[in-house]
């Protein structure tokens, strides 16, 4: 082809054509559209070198290589230079061709690429936008076909929904569904609204889904349009973990406030209600609904503070705070409330509400009224107790030792009030009680106060009394009490014993002087009851005394100070040794000989006596025990006690002890006084049985002086009665003595009892009491209680010899 013809097919392509020299590698040719590429003439492009259009190192290397025949061909992207400098970018492809047989030549096609180059710029810049707009939004966003598969998601989607470091890889994106499917909580409502939204590709919905992270999650579906059409679906997904908790906490509030137990009310600035619940509305005495609106500061008011609403509002802007017991007044009543308002402020410190919190105190002030009752009352009568009376002695002694006042302590207890617990029970009693307070209150003035100390002791404390007072106030309740009385339809007689103590002579404290009315009341109690006493310095005396001597009869105990004396009792008839009766005796290092008469009585008194009534027995069935060995058995008399007696196990002590002893049992006798058999006649008929089915024998010791009745001579396993030393004294002369001894022997002996005179001194008391055939008698006549040894030599001569074999005394 001529180079005329080729230039003419070149002029009508759309690229660019160059033609190169393959020797001189300069342009040959161009067409139009190379021109219109680089800017230049055709004219201006013919004949320059091809390498000097070059950008790239590439087509450089390439157009030498052409040059030493090592290239013929190439086709890529390239650069060219412009003719204004500026590289253009070209898809360039050169190709070696022959013009004829011999001649070959170089085609350059050219493909301006800068449009492509632009929109590719521009489809680049809107991808990068695009993406940064996904990945710097709140929310995850998912990108999915119709069919569901799973086409782009952003970070925030990955984060939302905890996905694995994989997720973008091509695998990965292929699981992601049933991913998604197992973080879900609710996975049938989830795949419910899958099938949804596959169903109808035009659907938009919105859903709540909870995920196994803790996550809350709002997802939003709508579809995606390209050109009219849809082409996919678009999910975003927020995270409202924290609206939700505060939606909740929100609707917690709403319902704590509703229903909170204490009034909640909530004002503007200007103290009008804006809000109130339900209980605000109740205390309020409003209908529901009624209360909005209204000022707040007619609420509360206070007797004692006229302005009470405005010394709130200072508090309220100063502090932001007040509170404060106050009162509610409503149509049925004022209702005493307990406080707190606070203040609610703006950014710019302003105030802008008030919430308001009140109770009603009704119940707090019953129980605290209940409580102080309890603390400063006593119980059953609801009169002051111990607390109480000290606080109001101990402003009346404030008062005393300043203006040089005084007053008085009485100190009250009931006479054998025991006795009617234990006969007709503790209720009764307390009605009992209680009848006896009204009955004291009645004899006092108002100034006064009565306490119950618990159990049947009382105090009163009279105000400025002096002795003259206490006295008259005393004899008052002396005689109110031994009024009958009336409880549950029975009739009976109750009195009192009365100590009495005065301020300031008897002390100058509370403990002192009731310490002194107590002693005072007991020495009343000793002398017979049912009176009254004023305290004496010498009863404290004979107090450390009794103590004193409590002390050392303890201590003679553990040191082995008391010892046994044995009296024996003799028959009248023949003057034979009959038995001997146990006598305790106390020699002391400090206090001397101590006579029975003084310490049996407060071993009595302290309980001390059951200590005593054991060693006693213990000791007199030793020595009975020791005598029936030795051949000479004798019958050895113990007293006992009602304390001693009423000890649940002394059946079972007598027993062990005879049974340690090996003593028969018919060699112990025991003398029981008459108020033993009286106090509790059942209890004690089945204790005599047993003992008496142990084999000992029983006496009524000191018969006469107590309450004596022939009933229980009948009933109960009663073996011999002791005459009284008090009736035998007078005897033969005094013909009272002469009665009541002579009708006991007779009753005995047709009751086959044996009778023992106690006391017998003279030779006539003894000759009268064989007259009236009495058995036998025990008395200084025969002889005074001997220790064991004096009294074996005297029984040597009373005893008839000692069996064969037998030691004797």
């Amino acid at each position: 082809m001529t180079e005329e013809g080729l230039a003419g097919l070149l002029d009508g392509t759309l690229d660019a054509i160059w033609l190169v020299d393959p020797k001189s590698l300069r342009i040959t040719a161009v067409n139009p559209a190379a021109a219109t590429l680089v800017g230049m003439a055709a004219e201006a492009l013919v004949g320059m070198p091809a390498i000097a259009l070059a950008v790239t190192p590439e087509d450089m290397f390439f157009w030498e290589d052409v040059a030493a025949g090592l290239a013929h061909g190439i086709h890529s992207n390239a650069l060219l230079r412009g003719g204004d400098g500026d590289a253009i970018a070209v898809e360039r492809k050169v190709s070696r061709i022959w013009l004829s047989p011999d001649i070959p030549c170089y085609l350059v096609a050219l493909r301006d690429l800068r449009a492509e180059k632009a929109a590719e710029d521009t489809l680049e810049h809107r991808v990068s936008e695009l993406s940064a707009t996904l990945e710097s939004t709140g929310d995850g966003i998912l990108v999915t076909d119709l069919q569901g598969q799973v086409r782009n998601f952003n970070r925030r989607f990955t984060e939302l929904w905890s996905l694995p470091g994989d997720a973008q890889q091509p695998p990965a994106r292929d699981q992601l569904p049933g991913y998604l499917q197992t973080q879900v909580l609710d996975l049938d409502a989830y795949l419910a609204a899958e099938g949804l939204l596959l169903a109808d590709e035009t659907l938009e919905r919105v859903d709540v889904l909870r995920l196994r992270n803790g996550k809350t999650l709002e997802r939003r579906s709508v579809p995606q349009r390209s050109r009219h059409r849809v082409r996919g679906r678009v999910f975003s997904f927020r995270d409202i973990t924290a609206q939700v908790l505060s939606e909740n906490q929100l609707r917690l509030a709403a319902k704590v406030f509703e229903s909170s137990p204490e009034a909640v009310f909530i004002t503007n600035a200007a103290f009008e209600v804006v809000q109130a619940n339900p209980r605000c509305t109740a205390l309020a005495g409003h209908l529901p609904g009624r209360l909005l609106g209204t000022s707040a500061k007619q609420f509360f008011h206070d007797p004692a503070r006229p302005q009470l609403f405005t010394h709130i509002e200072l508090a309220l802007l100063a502090n932001g705070f007040w509170a404060g017991e106050v009162w509610r007044t409503r149509d049925d009543g004022a209702v005493a409330v307990e406080v707190s308002w606070v203040a609610l402020h703006d950014v710019q410190g302003q105030m802008t509400h008030t919430v308001g919190f009140f109770k009603d105190m009704t119940e707090r002030l019953e129980a605290q009224r209940r409580i102080e009752k309890l603390a400063y009352r006593d119980v059953l009568t609801g009169l002051p107790n111990r607390l109480l009376l000290g606080q109001r002695v101990e402003f009346a002694l404030r008062l005393a030792e300043r203006g040089g006042g005084h007053f008085a302590i009485l100190f009250i207890d009931l006479d054998r009030f025991k006795n009617i617990n234990d006969s007709l029970g503790h209720a009764f009693g307390d009605r009992v009680l209680m009848e006896v307070a009204d009955r004291i209150l009645h004899c006092m003035r108002d100034v006064d106060t009565l306490s119950r100390m618990g159990g049947d002791e009382f105090v009163v404390f009279l105000q400025d009394a002096d002795a003259m007072g206490a006295e008259v106030a005393a004899r008052r309740i002396l005689e109110a009490l031994n009024q009958p009385f009336l409880v549950d339809a029975m009739n009976f007689s109750l009195s009192c014993s009365i100590g009495v103590a005065m301020y300031p002579a008897d002390g100058r404290t509370l403990d002192d002087l009731i310490k002194c009315a107590d002693t005072a009341m007991y020495r009343v109690k000793e002398r017979g009851r049912g009176n009254f006493r004023f305290y004496q310095p010498q009863m404290n005396v004979d107090l450390l005394s009794r103590m004193k001597l409590d002390h050392a009869m303890r201590r003679a105990m553990e040191s082995g100070l008391y010892r046994l004396h044995y009296q024996p009792q003799v028959a009248l008839d023949d003057g034979r040794l009959l038995g001997a009766e146990a006598l305790v005796r106390w020699t002391d290092p400090e206090l001397g000989m101590v006579s029975p008469a003084t310490f049996i009585p407060l071993a009595e008194e302290s309980g001390f006596i059951i200590t005593i009534g054991s060693w006693v027995m213990q000791e007199a069935v030793r020595q009975a025990a020791v005598w029936q060995r030795a051949g000479r058995p004798l019958v050895v008399s113990v007293n006992v006690s009602a304390l001693q007696f009423q000890q649940p196990d002394f059946v079972e002590r007598v027993a062990a002890c005879i049974a340690d002893a090996e003593l028969t049992p018919a060699l112990l006798e025991l003398e029981l006084t008459e108020s033993i058999l009286v106090q509790d006649a059942n209890e004690a008929l089945a204790r005599l049985h047993a003992l008496a089915g142990l084999g000992v024998s029983l006496a009524i010791d000191d018969f006469g002086t107590g309450y004596s009745s022939l009933a229980y001579l009948k009933k109960f396993p009663i073996s011999k009665l002791k005459i009284d030393r008090t009736f035998v004294m007078g005897l033969p002369e005094d013909e009272s003595d002469r009665a009541i001894v002579g009708a006991t022997v007779a009753m005995a002996r047709a009751l086959k009892l044996s009778v023992v005179a106690e006391g017998v001194e003279t030779q006539a008391q003894c000759d009268y009491l064989r007259e009236l055939q009495c058995a036998s008698f025990q008395g200084f006549l025969c002889s005074p209680g001997l220790p064991a040894a004096e009294f074996e030599a005297l029984a040597a001569r009373l005893l008839p010899p000692p069996l064969p074999g037998a030691l004797g005394f």
